[in-house]
Protein backbone atom coordinates (compact mmCIF):
# COMPACT_ATOMS: atom_id res chain seq x y z
CA UNK A 1 0.00 0.00 0.00
CA UNK A 2 1.65 2.85 -1.16
CA UNK A 3 0.63 6.60 -0.24
CA UNK A 4 1.91 9.71 1.29
CA UNK A 5 -0.60 10.14 3.21
CA UNK A 6 -0.38 9.13 7.09
CA UNK A 7 -2.02 6.00 7.92
CA UNK A 8 -3.94 7.81 10.35
CA UNK A 9 -5.60 9.82 7.58
CA UNK A 10 -6.19 6.60 5.56
CA UNK A 11 -7.75 5.06 8.30
CA UNK A 12 -10.21 7.44 9.04
CA UNK A 13 -11.40 7.52 5.06
CA UNK A 14 -11.65 4.23 5.23
CA UNK A 15 -13.39 4.69 8.86
CA UNK A 16 -16.05 6.79 6.76
CA UNK A 17 -16.72 4.48 3.76
CA UNK A 18 -17.26 1.47 6.16
CA UNK A 19 -20.10 3.57 8.10
CA UNK A 20 -21.93 4.36 4.82
CA UNK A 21 -21.31 0.60 3.51
CA UNK A 22 -22.86 -0.64 7.30
CA UNK A 23 -25.87 1.74 6.11
CA UNK A 24 -26.72 -0.14 2.88
CA UNK A 25 -24.33 1.98 0.49
CA UNK A 26 -21.77 -0.50 -2.06
CA UNK A 27 -18.18 -0.54 -0.44
CA UNK A 28 -16.50 0.61 -4.27
CA UNK A 29 -19.10 3.95 -4.18
CA UNK A 30 -18.36 4.35 -0.11
CA UNK A 31 -14.82 4.48 -0.69
CA UNK A 32 -15.41 7.19 -3.51
CA UNK A 33 -17.38 9.16 -1.58
CA UNK A 34 -14.64 8.72 1.35
CA UNK A 35 -12.07 10.20 -0.68
CA UNK A 36 -13.51 12.75 -2.79
CA UNK A 37 -11.42 15.51 -3.67
CA UNK A 38 -8.27 13.06 -2.14
CA UNK A 39 -7.96 11.52 -5.23
CA UNK A 40 -4.26 9.81 -4.68
CA UNK A 41 -5.80 8.35 -1.12
CA UNK A 42 -7.82 6.32 -3.28
CA UNK A 43 -5.33 3.77 -3.52
CA UNK A 44 -4.82 3.47 0.24
CA UNK A 45 -7.99 3.52 1.55
CA UNK A 46 -9.51 0.92 -1.27
CA UNK A 47 -6.84 -1.63 0.29
CA UNK A 48 -7.51 -0.56 4.12
CA UNK A 49 -11.54 -0.92 3.44
CA UNK A 50 -11.40 -4.15 1.62
CA UNK A 51 -9.12 -5.72 4.01
CA UNK A 52 -11.81 -4.59 6.55
CA UNK A 53 -14.00 -5.87 5.18
CA UNK A 54 -12.95 -9.51 4.34
CA UNK A 55 -12.65 -9.77 8.18
CA UNK A 56 -15.86 -8.12 9.14
CA UNK A 57 -17.69 -10.73 10.94
CA UNK A 58 -14.65 -11.44 13.02
CA UNK A 59 -14.12 -7.93 13.73
CA UNK A 60 -17.25 -7.20 14.75
CA UNK A 61 -17.39 -9.86 16.55
CA UNK A 62 -14.10 -9.06 18.86
CA UNK A 63 -15.61 -5.40 19.19
CA UNK A 64 -18.87 -6.92 20.78
CA UNK A 65 -16.77 -8.94 23.23
CA UNK A 66 -14.55 -6.44 24.22
CA UNK A 67 -16.54 -3.26 24.28
CA UNK A 68 -18.47 -3.11 27.66
CA UNK A 69 -21.24 -1.47 25.36
CA UNK A 70 -21.85 -1.08 21.64
CA UNK A 71 -19.59 1.83 20.65
CA UNK A 72 -21.28 4.60 18.61
CA UNK A 73 -21.25 3.83 14.44
CA UNK A 74 -18.18 6.48 13.73
CA UNK A 75 -16.29 4.73 16.70
CA UNK A 76 -17.18 1.09 15.85
CA UNK A 77 -15.89 2.01 11.63
CA UNK A 78 -12.40 2.76 13.26
CA UNK A 79 -12.43 0.26 15.19
CA UNK A 80 -13.41 -2.07 12.40
CA UNK A 81 -10.86 -1.17 10.05
CA UNK A 82 -7.68 -0.79 12.20
CA UNK A 83 -8.88 -4.45 13.41
CA UNK A 84 -8.57 -5.27 9.63
CA UNK A 85 -5.00 -3.94 10.10
CA UNK A 86 -3.89 -6.00 12.88
CA UNK A 87 -5.31 -8.99 11.16
CA UNK A 88 -3.52 -8.53 8.11
CA UNK A 89 -0.24 -7.76 9.66
CA UNK A 90 1.66 -5.34 7.17
CA UNK A 91 2.35 -2.64 9.82
CA UNK A 92 3.84 -3.22 13.15
CA UNK A 93 1.23 -3.46 15.87
CA UNK A 94 2.01 0.12 17.89
CA UNK A 95 1.95 1.42 14.80
CA UNK A 96 -1.65 0.46 13.84
CA UNK A 97 -2.94 1.45 17.73
CA UNK A 98 -1.06 4.59 17.23
CA UNK A 99 -2.15 5.68 14.37
CA UNK A 100 -5.93 4.72 15.00
CA UNK A 101 -6.04 6.78 18.13
CA UNK A 102 -4.73 9.80 15.89
CA UNK A 103 -7.07 8.25 13.79
CA UNK A 104 -10.13 8.92 16.65
CA UNK A 105 -8.56 12.26 17.66
CA UNK A 106 -9.05 13.90 14.20
CA UNK A 107 -13.24 13.04 14.43
CA UNK A 108 -14.86 15.15 17.01
CA UNK A 109 -17.45 13.52 17.67
CA UNK A 110 -15.02 10.17 18.61
CA UNK A 111 -12.33 12.07 20.02
CA UNK A 112 -13.03 11.60 23.64
CA UNK A 113 -12.88 8.64 23.16
CA UNK A 114 -9.39 8.11 21.51
CA UNK A 115 -8.49 6.31 25.05
CA UNK A 116 -11.10 3.68 24.62
CA UNK A 117 -9.74 2.72 20.83
CA UNK A 118 -6.38 2.53 22.72
CA UNK A 119 -7.75 0.07 25.29
CA UNK A 120 -9.32 -2.14 23.11
CA UNK A 121 -6.83 -2.49 19.91
CA UNK A 122 -4.23 -3.40 22.88
CA UNK A 123 -7.12 -5.80 24.69
CA UNK A 124 -7.40 -6.92 21.29
CA UNK A 125 -3.58 -7.94 20.77
CA UNK A 126 -3.55 -9.22 24.32
CA UNK A 127 -6.17 -11.85 23.41
CA UNK A 128 -5.72 -12.52 19.82
CA UNK A 129 -4.95 -16.42 20.66
CA UNK A 130 -8.58 -16.68 22.29
CA UNK A 131 -10.52 -14.53 20.17
CA UNK A 132 -8.79 -16.36 17.25
CA UNK A 133 -9.93 -19.53 18.52
CA UNK A 134 -13.48 -18.79 19.16
CA UNK A 135 -13.40 -17.42 15.08
CA UNK A 136 -12.36 -20.78 14.08
CA UNK A 137 -15.20 -22.60 15.70
CA UNK A 138 -17.77 -20.51 13.42
CA UNK A 139 -17.89 -20.87 9.85
CA UNK A 140 -19.54 -17.69 9.54
CA UNK A 141 -16.49 -15.96 10.85
CA UNK A 142 -14.14 -18.56 9.10
CA UNK A 143 -15.08 -17.48 5.80
CA UNK A 144 -17.06 -13.97 6.81
CA UNK A 145 -20.47 -14.08 5.45
CA UNK A 146 -23.60 -14.20 7.45
CA UNK A 147 -25.76 -17.02 8.32
CA UNK A 148 -28.40 -16.90 5.67
CA UNK A 149 -25.51 -16.99 3.36
CA UNK A 150 -23.61 -19.88 4.89
CA UNK A 151 -27.08 -21.46 4.77
CA UNK A 152 -27.83 -20.80 0.86
CA UNK A 153 -24.33 -22.34 -0.31
CA UNK A 154 -24.17 -25.30 2.17
CA UNK A 155 -27.79 -26.37 0.81
CA UNK A 156 -26.37 -26.12 -3.11
CA UNK A 157 -22.83 -27.19 -2.76
CA UNK A 158 -23.11 -29.77 0.43
CA UNK A 159 -20.38 -31.53 -0.55
CA UNK A 160 -18.08 -28.66 -1.10
CA UNK A 161 -19.56 -25.55 0.38
CA UNK A 162 -16.39 -25.01 2.32
CA UNK A 163 -13.84 -25.37 -0.41
CA UNK A 164 -16.31 -22.66 -2.24
CA UNK A 165 -16.02 -20.24 0.91
CA UNK A 166 -12.83 -20.72 1.02
CA UNK A 167 -11.68 -19.83 -2.53
CA UNK A 168 -14.04 -16.86 -2.10
CA UNK A 169 -11.64 -16.15 1.00
CA UNK A 170 -8.66 -15.72 -1.13
CA UNK A 171 -7.36 -12.48 -3.17
CA UNK A 172 -8.88 -12.75 -6.90
CA UNK A 173 -6.16 -13.27 -9.46
CA UNK A 174 -5.74 -10.86 -12.31
CA UNK A 175 -6.62 -13.00 -15.71
CA UNK A 176 -6.34 -11.09 -19.16
CA UNK A 177 -7.96 -12.06 -22.32
CA UNK A 178 -5.44 -11.55 -25.40
CA UNK A 179 -6.59 -9.83 -28.07
CA UNK A 180 -8.20 -12.12 -31.52
CA UNK A 181 -5.28 -10.73 -33.15
CA UNK A 182 -1.94 -10.24 -31.26
CA UNK A 183 -0.24 -13.85 -30.76
CA UNK A 184 -0.40 -14.90 -27.13
CA UNK A 185 3.21 -16.48 -27.39
CA UNK A 186 4.39 -12.86 -28.56
CA UNK A 187 2.23 -11.15 -25.63
CA UNK A 188 3.56 -13.62 -22.84
CA UNK A 189 7.27 -12.31 -24.34
CA UNK A 190 6.46 -8.75 -23.82
CA UNK A 191 5.38 -10.09 -20.17
CA UNK A 192 8.55 -11.18 -19.70
CA UNK A 193 10.28 -8.32 -20.84
CA UNK A 194 7.84 -6.27 -18.71
CA UNK A 195 9.23 -8.60 -15.77
CA UNK A 196 5.70 -9.67 -15.31
CA UNK A 197 5.60 -12.93 -14.08
CA UNK A 198 2.76 -14.51 -16.08
CA UNK A 199 1.31 -17.75 -17.34
CA UNK A 200 -0.88 -18.95 -19.97
CA UNK A 201 -4.35 -20.79 -18.80
CA UNK A 202 -6.31 -21.32 -21.66
CA UNK A 203 -6.90 -20.45 -25.35
CA UNK A 204 -6.21 -16.98 -24.69
CA UNK A 205 -6.29 -16.63 -21.11
CA UNK A 206 -2.96 -15.58 -19.60
CA UNK A 207 -2.50 -15.22 -15.41
CA UNK A 208 -0.76 -12.24 -14.17
CA UNK A 209 0.66 -14.03 -10.95
CA UNK A 210 0.91 -10.90 -8.83
CA UNK A 211 -2.05 -7.92 -9.40
CA UNK A 212 -0.98 -4.50 -10.79
CA UNK A 213 -2.84 -1.68 -11.88
CA UNK A 214 -4.30 -1.83 -15.44
CA UNK A 215 -2.16 1.22 -16.52
CA UNK A 216 1.09 -0.97 -15.96
CA UNK A 217 -0.17 -4.19 -18.27
CA UNK A 218 1.65 -3.96 -20.91
CA UNK A 219 -0.86 -3.76 -23.89
CA UNK A 220 -3.84 -2.40 -21.79
CA UNK A 221 -4.00 0.96 -23.11
CA UNK A 222 -3.62 -0.51 -26.85
CA UNK A 223 -6.24 -2.68 -26.53
CA UNK A 224 -4.21 -5.90 -26.79
CA UNK A 225 -5.20 -7.58 -23.75
CA UNK A 226 -8.38 -6.65 -21.70
CA UNK A 227 -9.44 -7.62 -17.76
CA UNK A 228 -11.62 -10.61 -18.11
CA UNK A 229 -12.12 -13.59 -16.01
CA UNK A 230 -11.37 -16.87 -16.95
CA UNK A 231 -14.95 -18.16 -16.31
CA UNK A 232 -16.26 -14.92 -18.39
CA UNK A 233 -14.36 -15.85 -21.23
CA UNK A 234 -15.95 -18.68 -21.82
CA UNK A 235 -19.62 -17.00 -23.04
CA UNK A 236 -18.16 -15.74 -26.32
CA UNK A 237 -16.62 -18.89 -27.52
CA UNK A 238 -19.84 -20.69 -26.06
CA UNK A 239 -22.50 -18.53 -27.56
CA UNK A 240 -21.14 -19.88 -31.02
CA UNK A 241 -21.41 -16.69 -33.34
CA UNK A 242 -20.98 -17.48 -36.58
CA UNK A 243 -20.16 -14.33 -39.23
CA UNK A 244 -22.57 -12.18 -40.54
CA UNK A 245 -24.88 -13.32 -37.51
CA UNK A 246 -26.99 -10.34 -36.00
CA UNK A 247 -26.09 -10.73 -32.06
CA UNK A 248 -27.52 -8.78 -28.88
CA UNK A 249 -25.29 -8.59 -25.94
CA UNK A 250 -28.05 -7.87 -23.21
CA UNK A 251 -26.80 -5.87 -19.84
CA UNK A 252 -24.08 -5.84 -21.68
CA UNK A 253 -21.85 -3.53 -19.43
CA UNK A 254 -18.76 -2.78 -18.69
CA UNK A 255 -18.56 -4.43 -21.81
CA UNK A 256 -15.76 -7.33 -21.69
CA UNK A 257 -18.11 -9.98 -23.38
CA UNK A 258 -19.58 -7.24 -26.36
CA UNK A 259 -15.67 -6.79 -26.81
CA UNK A 260 -14.78 -10.42 -26.85
CA UNK A 261 -17.85 -11.43 -29.27
CA UNK A 262 -17.11 -8.34 -31.56
CA UNK A 263 -13.64 -9.72 -31.75
CA UNK A 264 -14.08 -13.12 -32.46
CA UNK A 265 -16.94 -13.61 -34.77
CA UNK A 266 -16.78 -11.07 -37.44
CA UNK A 267 -21.11 -10.69 -36.50
CA UNK A 268 -23.02 -7.77 -36.24
CA UNK A 269 -23.09 -6.90 -32.51
CA UNK A 270 -25.91 -4.63 -30.78
CA UNK A 271 -24.85 -4.27 -27.01
CA UNK A 272 -27.67 -3.17 -24.38
CA UNK A 273 -27.82 -1.46 -21.08
CA UNK A 274 -30.11 0.04 -19.05
CA UNK A 275 -27.97 2.40 -17.14
CA UNK A 276 -26.20 5.41 -19.38
CA UNK A 277 -23.70 5.60 -17.31
CA UNK A 278 -22.54 1.96 -17.61
CA UNK A 279 -23.26 1.89 -21.23
CA UNK A 280 -20.30 4.96 -21.52
CA UNK A 281 -18.17 2.47 -19.90
CA UNK A 282 -18.85 -0.22 -23.25
CA UNK A 283 -18.30 2.75 -25.66
CA UNK A 284 -14.78 3.40 -23.68
CA UNK A 285 -14.35 -0.53 -24.06
CA UNK A 286 -14.56 -0.64 -27.64
CA UNK A 287 -12.58 2.56 -28.42
CA UNK A 288 -9.91 0.61 -26.30
CA UNK A 289 -9.78 -2.19 -27.88
CA UNK A 290 -10.87 -0.59 -31.46
CA UNK A 291 -13.82 -2.88 -31.89
CA UNK A 292 -17.36 -2.30 -33.40
CA UNK A 293 -20.73 -2.69 -31.87
CA UNK A 294 -23.66 -0.51 -31.82
CA UNK A 295 -24.44 0.14 -28.28
CA UNK A 296 -27.95 1.09 -27.41
CA UNK A 297 -29.39 2.20 -23.97
CA UNK A 298 -32.56 0.55 -23.02
CA UNK A 299 -34.33 -1.74 -20.59
CA UNK A 300 -33.77 -5.30 -21.92
CA UNK A 301 -37.32 -6.66 -20.42
CA UNK A 302 -39.20 -3.47 -22.49
CA UNK A 303 -37.98 -4.79 -26.40
CA UNK A 304 -40.75 -2.62 -27.73
CA UNK A 305 -38.74 0.94 -26.54
CA UNK A 306 -35.33 -0.39 -27.99
CA UNK A 307 -35.61 -3.17 -30.53
CA UNK A 308 -36.20 -2.97 -34.32
CA UNK A 309 -37.90 -5.73 -35.34
CA UNK A 310 -35.20 -7.43 -36.75
CA UNK A 311 -34.41 -10.91 -35.08
CA UNK A 312 -31.17 -11.74 -33.62
CA UNK A 313 -29.55 -15.03 -34.74
CA UNK A 314 -27.67 -14.86 -31.42
CA UNK A 315 -28.29 -13.46 -27.16
CA UNK A 316 -26.13 -13.02 -24.47
CA UNK A 317 -28.09 -12.39 -21.31
CA UNK A 318 -25.72 -11.83 -18.31
CA UNK A 319 -28.73 -11.30 -16.27
CA UNK A 320 -28.50 -8.81 -13.19
CA UNK A 321 -27.73 -11.41 -10.16
CA UNK A 322 -27.21 -11.90 -6.32
CA UNK A 323 -23.24 -11.99 -7.44
CA UNK A 324 -22.94 -14.76 -5.18
CA UNK A 325 -19.85 -16.43 -7.39
CA UNK A 326 -17.50 -12.74 -7.57
CA UNK A 327 -17.63 -12.64 -3.96
CA UNK A 328 -13.72 -13.03 -3.66
CA UNK A 329 -13.80 -9.50 -5.68
CA UNK A 330 -16.40 -8.06 -4.11
CA UNK A 331 -16.32 -9.30 -0.63
CA UNK A 332 -18.98 -6.67 0.24
CA UNK A 333 -21.83 -8.69 -1.37
CA UNK A 334 -22.76 -11.05 1.40
CA UNK A 335 -23.06 -8.05 3.78
CA UNK A 336 -25.52 -5.60 1.03
CA UNK A 337 -27.74 -8.82 -0.42
CA UNK A 338 -30.68 -9.94 1.93
CA UNK A 339 -32.22 -13.51 1.71
CA UNK A 340 -35.35 -11.65 -0.28
CA UNK A 341 -33.26 -10.18 -3.15
CA UNK A 342 -32.89 -14.03 -4.70
CA UNK A 343 -36.37 -14.59 -5.43
CA UNK A 344 -36.50 -10.72 -6.09
CA UNK A 345 -33.58 -11.52 -8.80
CA UNK A 346 -34.91 -14.73 -9.92
CA UNK A 347 -38.27 -13.02 -10.90
CA UNK A 348 -36.53 -10.37 -12.96
CA UNK A 349 -34.21 -13.31 -14.65
CA UNK A 350 -37.20 -14.92 -15.68
CA UNK A 351 -39.05 -11.62 -16.59
CA UNK A 352 -35.85 -10.99 -18.96
CA UNK A 353 -36.00 -14.75 -20.40
CA UNK A 354 -39.42 -13.88 -21.31
CA UNK A 355 -38.94 -10.65 -22.81
CA UNK A 356 -35.67 -11.59 -24.99
CA UNK A 357 -37.11 -14.95 -26.69
CA UNK A 358 -38.99 -13.77 -28.89
CA UNK A 359 -36.48 -11.92 -30.28
CA UNK A 360 -34.52 -14.90 -31.51
CA UNK A 361 -34.65 -16.10 -34.91
CA UNK A 362 -35.90 -19.82 -35.09
CA UNK A 363 -32.83 -22.10 -35.24
CA UNK A 364 -31.03 -19.39 -33.15
CA UNK A 365 -29.78 -19.73 -29.56
CA UNK A 366 -29.73 -17.89 -26.15
CA UNK A 367 -26.69 -18.31 -24.03
CA UNK A 368 -28.42 -17.83 -20.26
CA UNK A 369 -25.26 -16.65 -17.94
CA UNK A 370 -25.58 -15.70 -14.23
CA UNK A 371 -22.49 -14.91 -11.94
CA UNK A 372 -24.34 -16.55 -9.07
CA UNK A 373 -24.33 -20.07 -7.19
CA UNK A 374 -27.55 -19.87 -6.16
CA UNK A 375 -29.78 -22.77 -7.91
CA UNK A 376 -33.03 -20.46 -7.91
CA UNK A 377 -30.65 -18.27 -10.40
CA UNK A 378 -29.34 -21.22 -11.91
CA UNK A 379 -30.48 -25.00 -12.83
CA UNK A 380 -34.02 -23.94 -11.20
CA UNK A 381 -34.09 -20.96 -13.38
CA UNK A 382 -33.64 -23.01 -16.62
CA UNK A 383 -36.06 -25.65 -15.60
CA UNK A 384 -38.94 -23.70 -14.84
CA UNK A 385 -38.15 -21.32 -18.68
CA UNK A 386 -38.11 -24.67 -20.48
CA UNK A 387 -40.93 -25.93 -18.76
CA UNK A 388 -42.91 -23.26 -20.07
CA UNK A 389 -41.56 -23.00 -23.50
CA UNK A 390 -41.70 -26.51 -25.74
CA UNK A 391 -39.67 -24.59 -28.23
CA UNK A 392 -36.63 -24.19 -26.23
CA UNK A 393 -34.16 -27.17 -25.93
CA UNK A 394 -31.09 -27.30 -24.26
CA UNK A 395 -27.91 -27.39 -25.89
CA UNK A 396 -25.10 -29.23 -24.18
CA UNK A 397 -21.95 -27.08 -23.42
CA UNK A 398 -18.70 -28.36 -24.07
CA UNK A 399 -18.59 -30.28 -20.59
CA UNK A 400 -21.17 -32.30 -22.03
CA UNK A 401 -23.93 -30.96 -20.56
CA UNK A 402 -27.34 -28.46 -20.80
CA UNK A 403 -26.27 -26.53 -17.87
CA UNK A 404 -22.52 -26.05 -16.59
CA UNK A 405 -22.05 -24.79 -12.81
CA UNK A 406 -18.42 -23.44 -12.06
CA UNK A 407 -18.12 -23.14 -8.61
CA UNK A 408 -15.00 -20.96 -7.20
CA UNK A 409 -13.24 -23.80 -5.91
CA UNK A 410 -10.27 -25.89 -7.13
CA UNK A 411 -12.19 -29.21 -7.64
CA UNK A 412 -14.51 -27.75 -9.98
CA UNK A 413 -12.69 -25.46 -12.20
CA UNK A 414 -12.97 -25.56 -15.78
CA UNK A 415 -10.03 -27.42 -17.85
CA UNK A 416 -7.90 -24.77 -20.04
CA UNK A 417 -6.54 -27.01 -22.80
CA UNK A 418 -5.37 -29.41 -19.67
CA UNK A 419 -3.28 -26.67 -18.03
CA UNK A 420 -4.22 -26.06 -14.50
CA UNK A 421 -2.83 -23.65 -11.81
CA UNK A 422 -3.77 -22.40 -8.77
CA UNK A 423 -5.33 -19.96 -6.89
CA UNK A 424 -8.82 -20.74 -8.57
CA UNK A 425 -8.65 -18.67 -11.75
CA UNK A 426 -12.42 -18.03 -12.44
CA UNK A 427 -15.24 -16.47 -9.83
CA UNK A 428 -18.69 -18.44 -10.05
CA UNK A 429 -20.79 -18.95 -13.26
CA UNK A 430 -23.92 -20.88 -14.27
CA UNK A 431 -24.53 -21.11 -17.57
CA UNK A 432 -27.00 -22.63 -20.03
CA UNK A 433 -27.58 -22.40 -23.98
CA UNK A 434 -30.54 -22.73 -25.77
CA UNK A 435 -31.87 -23.34 -28.82
CA UNK A 436 -35.42 -22.36 -30.36
CA UNK A 437 -36.93 -25.05 -32.99
CA UNK A 438 -39.54 -23.51 -33.92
Amino acid sequence: MTTTAPLAEVLAAAAHAWQRFRAGQSLDRAIALAVSGRPEMRPAVLDVSYTAVRHLAFAEYAIRTLASRPPSPPLAALLAVALGQLMRERHAEYTIVDQAVSAARRVPSIAPAAGFVNALLRNFIRRREDLMAARDLSAEMRFNVPPWWLARVRAAFPGRWEAILSAQSEAPPLVLRVAAGVDVDDYLRRCTESSMAATRVGERAVWVHSPRPVAEVPGFAEGDVSVQDAGAQLAAPWLGVEPGQRVLDACAAPGGKTVHIAEIAGAGVVALEVDGARAARIRENLDRTRTVAEVLVGDAAEPSRWWDGRPFDRVLLDAPCTASGIVRRHPDIPWLRRPSDVAHLATLQARLLGALWPLLEVGGRLLYVVCSLFPEEGPEQIERFTAEHSEARAVPLPPGSPCVQLAPAPAVAPAWDGVSALPTLHDGFFYALLQKTR
